[in-house]
C-alpha cells in the first residue's frame, strides 16, 4: 500500500512539475537589444522573428528591464508629440509602447522618444500575436 501512495505522489509531482515547466515556456517573448537595434520574438519558446527597430536616441532614453504589457491599442495618437500616430501600440512602461512607425527609413538606428519604433507590418504582427497569446502571457525585455 505504501508503494502506492507514493507511487502517486510521485506521478502527481511529475505532472505537477512538467504543467510548471511547459507554462514556462508557454507565451509570447519580446527580447529588444537597443546595442543593435533589433527586436526578435518567440511564440512558445520557439524563435519566431527578428526585426530592426528604432529605440529613444539622446536624451529620450527607452528604458532597460524587464516589462509586461499594460494595455494595447490598435489606433492611437501621441498626445505628447503633435498627435503623431502610433499604430498597433502595445504600451509597456508609462506612455511608452511598441509601435508602428512610418519613418521606416530610420529603423535600425534609436530615433524615438522612448518609445520601440517597428515597421507598420511588424507592429500589426506582434500586435496581433499579443492580442491571441494575451497580455499576460507576454514579457517584454529591453537590453
Amino acid at each position: 500500500m505504501r508503494g502506492v501512495i507514493v507511487a502517486a505522489f510521485l506521478a502527481a509531482l511529475s505532472v505537477t512539475f512538467f504543467s510548471y515547466a511547459e507554462r514556462a515556456e508557454a507565451g509570447v517573448m519580446v527580447q529588444i537589444d537597443r546595442g543593435s537595434q533589433t527586436m526578435a520574438v518567440s511564440v512558445d519558446g520557439i524563435h519566431r522573428y527578428n526585426w530592426r527597430v528604432s529605440t529613444g536616441r539622446a536624451g529620450f532614453g527607452t528604458p532597460s528591464g524587464v516589462f509586461h504589457p499594460r494595455s494595447m491599442a490598435a489606433h492611437w495618437l501621441s498626445h505628447k508629440y503633435y498627435n503623431a500616430p502610433m499604430p498597433h501600440a502595445i504600451f509597456f512602461y508609462g506612455g511608452l509602447a511598441i509601435h508602428g512607425s512610418y519613418h521606416i527609413a530610420q529603423l535600425g538606428g534609436p530615433a524615438s522618444h522612448g518609445c520601440i519604433r517597428l515597421h507598420p507590418s511588424n507592429a500589426a504582427m506582434l500586435f496581433g500575436i499579443v492580442r491571441r497569446e494575451g497580455m499576460q502571457n507576454t514579457t517584454i525585455v529591453v537590453q
